[in-house]
């Protein structure tokens, strides 16, 4: 090997390891006053009107969760049960192309809850007790048949992936109040790949520092968090000024690359996160009672229930939008064997939302956050190889709680059959527009400039249900 080249790696592994030392530099702008300190892209910023919400967490069950088996009962469904869809519900396109297959009946007992009357179904019982917190949405619909396209159009507002997320949307347009820990957190319930993996949570064509960064539990909870054995403060701080050099004249000269910039604003928050991160994922600080509400304590919530408690927890040192993954890899995709499938995955979740909940709304967290569950899309009323149901996307339902949304109240319906939304149609865009009005956000007034053209974060379209607050 060439001497210069060994000389170029040996510069590389030693400077790499002093990366790390530039987050140091937040220990000297701590002592330097507010008005001298650099501006931070994630600064908290006003909203644009009276906000409801101040955090979101998004409950997001992959795979598409059957909505006329949890939260839309039919009938019809059962009494057509074993027959074809009939002729006067039109044509149909099913992802798996069964569009003509027998209707399948749901084996669910349904029973109303709250002073409304609400219906849900025995798979979500727990859930159920909190009907007057939660407003039922039964027409949601959305364009993607498949999940890439859906699960991208219900994180990004659009089919094709390379736009901002939902999160990184809210991220710019609010900042965030805490300096400590990243803005936007993703959290998911098992190693599968989510479809389309961290595209879901990127920032698009928006600096990569409105990105949503994924925390898993344990000692560490991002990756390559800690310092390394060996490394000193000391060593790290005498490296600080070359490396900060180096970098701040590579971005003065490449203005347009958004990563490297992302890069030390994550350098500096690491820091800080070596001190705060490892105390919000310490779920041992909590009660027993705490643990056992969350179903902790049990195997088959314990997961859910983690990472529910671990969302509280967040919340409460100022994340601003937290996404939870359940049923992670399309887990929720019963396309055969429904009863076995959702049965398993409801009694993971029911319990520890049902948790997250009640724990919010005894610590007065849920008159300022905005609760979402749902997934990408819904399941069809005709079967899939006998016992599962195909995708749904052109009616489905979701739930919100908190963030002043009026609970115990059903918006919108779909046909008998629940096969297409038909009062009160949300799309995709009109979900998002809520949830960012909720926030303070106008969707149309939410612009960032890109090339010429002010993007905004619903696709120049969408409108807010502003009734969704009574």
């Amino acid at each position: 090997m060439h001497p210069a080249a060994t000389h170029r790696r040996d510069f590389l592994v030693q400077s790499g390891l002093g990366l790390g030392s530039i987050a140091l530099q937040t220990l000297l702008a701590s002592q330097t006053p507010a008005a001298e300190r650099r501006q931070s892209p994630l600064d908290a910023k006003p909203p644009m009107h009276k906000p409801r919400a101040k955090n979101v967490i998004f409950l997001f069950m992959e795979g598409g969760p059957s909505h006329v088996d949890l939260l839309d009962p039919k009938p019809l469904m059962n009494q057509l049960a074993g027959k074809p869809l009939p002729e006067s519900f039109g044509d149909v396109i099913t992802a798996m192309g069964e569009s003509r297959a027998p209707l399948l009946a749901s084996r669910r007992k349904w029973k109303q809850h709250g002073q409304a009357g609400q219906w849900f179904s025995d798979w979500i019982p727990h859930i159920a007790e909190h009907a007057d917190d939660l407003a039922v949405v039964r027409s949601c619909w959305a364009d993607g048949i498949n999940h890439s396209a859906a699960v991208c159009q219900m994180n990004s507002g659009s089919l094709l992936g390379g736009r901002p997320s939902l999160g990184a949307w809210v991220t710019y347009g609010l900042g965030t109040e805490n300096t400590d820990l990243p803005a936007y957190v993703v959290l998911q319930d098992n190693q599968s790949s989510v479809v389309n993996g961290p595209r879901n949570w990127s920032a698009g064509f928006m600096p990569a520092v409105y990105q949503g960064i994924r925390i898993q539990g344990g000692s560490e909870p991002i990756p390559n968090l800690n310092t390394p054995e060996g490394i000193a403060a000391a060593q790290q701080l005498n490296k600080l000024n070359f490396i900060n050099n180096l970098n701040r004249d590579y971005a003065a000269r490449y203005a347009d690359q958004t990563e490297l910039a992302a890069r030390l604003t994550s350098y500096e928050l690491a820091f800080r996160m070596q001190a705060e991160a490892p105390l919000a994922v310490d779920l041992n600080e909590e009660t027993v009672e705490t643990h056992k509400l969350y179903g902790l304590d049990k195997k088959e919530t314990a997961t859910m229930g983690r990472l529910c408690l671990l969302g509280r927890r967040l919340v409460e040192r100022g994340v601003r939008f937290v996404q939870i993954y359940h049923g992670a890899g399309s887990k929720w995709d019963a396309h055969s064997g429904i009863e076995k499938n959702h049965t398993e995955l409801c009694r993971g979740m029911d319990l520890p939302v049902a948790g997250l909940l009640t724990d919010f709304k005894s610590r007065g967290l849920l008159d300022e956050t905005l609760v979402i569950w749902g997934g990408e899309f819904g399941r069809t009323p005709m079967s899939e190889k006998g016992d599962g149901r195909d995708h749904n996307p052109t009616g489905f339902s979701m739930w919100f709680a908190g963030g002043g949304v009026q609970g115990g109240q059903t918006i919108g319906t779909t046909d008998e059959l629940g096969l297409r939304a038909v009062e009160n149609r949300l799309h995709v865009h009109d979900l998002h527009a809520t949830i960012l009005w909720l926030l303070g956000l106008d969707n149309m007034a939410l612009v960032y400039p890109y090339k010429g053209r002010p993007e905004r974060p619903t696709l120049n379209e969408g409108e807010a249900y502003e009734k969704i607050v009574g």
